[in-house]
């Protein structure tokens, strides 16, 4: 798809509108601009993100993806990320269910691990693709580096707002320790027609990390907002991220923040008839951190923990075990029934539409 020229996005789909956020005023300090930020984080949880200073790095992450996604079955399945809940590594088209039913994706991505990438050359987890390893130098961790600087900088923010000790949420997500955070380059194939237009790609469901740094040049990503019941398209805006909240971060912040439901289903309209790729960066907790809500520290989060007394934020789990079983009971081979798919949902606040 690079040096093609794509058809504009259609006019004639539903469109749901997000804030535009500067992240060059947000870096400043603006407050004006913070206030939007809080606001977009705090009621839908998605949100489009200029002046983010990564477009020499996205494009060459989209690059490698390529590259990478080009290379024969074959190869690239001596490097699957398996059944037990390894998220980094290669996920082969059909290797996940996208609903309840059981109903098979139908996109391929490959998942590089952010501590693989800042190690390299030594191996943190696992090893990649040729293509893959080849650019960890010079595409991967830069990129990694920047979605990082981006995260850390929205992190300060809500740590402030939430009335959290200051570096709070920087602690939960230690650079030093190992962590789920990942880069993931997707491809899904052309699929033209009004036949396929509602069929997801790609099941909905709530991120399992933190934050996520998303770039697509295509429609495909929808979101339902909380008390809506139709899905609305997410514009892809050419030079703008879109970010969202993930689970982790809305629990940590007695779901002050939101981590809302979203899906992808082929492109809309003329885009339909080109491949999709995705490229996202997921900032997650450390794995040993557990997810709950931080009521010790805050009282703005022990209040709002207190306001909802239906929902519960004692998940009892680490990072690590939250984004493995999310994982894991995606898997086709490890289906045993609609209970499967139950066993790898989130925080999603509609199960019944996931």
């Amino acid at each position: 798809m690079h040096g093609t020229t794509l058809p504009p996005f259609p006019t004639d789909v539903p469109t749901h509108p997000l804030l535009i956020i500067d992240f060059g005023l947000i870096k400043a300090g603006d407050h004006v601009e913070s206030e939007r930020l809080w606001e977009a984080a705090t009621t839908l949880g998605f949100w489009y993100l200029k002046n983010h200073g990564a477009d020499k790095e996205v494009d060459a992450m989209f690059k490698v993806g390529a590259e990478t996604l080009a290379l024969p079955l074959e190869e690239k399945m001596k490097f699957e990320q398996g059944d037990e809940g390894q998220s980094c590594g290669y996920k082969k088209s059909g290797a996940n269910a996208v609903d309840a039913s059981g109903q098979l994706d139908a996109v391929e991505f490959i998942n590089i691990s952010k501590d693989d990438a800042l190690a390299f050359p030594r191996v943190a987890h696992r090893t990649y693709p040729a293509p893959t390893t080849a650019a960890i130098p010079t595409a991967v961790a830069p990129f990694v580096r920047k979605g990082l600087d981006i995260s850390y900088t929205v992190l300060r923010l809500f740590n402030e707002r939430l009335g959290l000790p200051e570096g709070t949420l920087d602690r939960f997500h230690d650079l030093e320790e190992y962590s789920g955070s990942e880069v993931r380059v997707i491809r899904a194939p052309p699929m033209p027609g009004k036949v396929t237009a509602d069929r997801a790609t790609l099941g909905a469901h709530t991120d399992f990390g933190s934050l996520s740094f998303l770039h697509n040049r295509l429609g495909g990503l929808q979101v339902l907002p909380p008390g809506h019941t139709e899905w609305s398209y997410v514009k892809p805006i050419p030079g703008h991220a879109v970010c969202n909240v993930g689970d982790a971060l809305s629990l940590f912040s007695g779901g002050i923040l939101r981590s809302n439901i979203h899906r992808v289903v082929p492109p809309p309209g003329a885009q339909g008839d080109h491949e999709r790729f995705s490229l996202v960066f997921f900032t997650r907790p450390g794995n040993s951190k557990i997810l709950r809500a931080l009521v010790e520290d805050s009282p703005i989060i022990a209040e709002a923990v207190k306001n909802q007394p239906e929902k519960d934020f004692e998940t009892g789990s680490t990072a690590a075990e939250w984004f493995a079983r999310r994982v894991k009971y995606q898997r086709i081979n490890n289906r045993k029934g609609p209970e499967t798919w139950a066993a790898s949902r989130g925080t999603e606040h509609q199960p019944a539409a996931a």
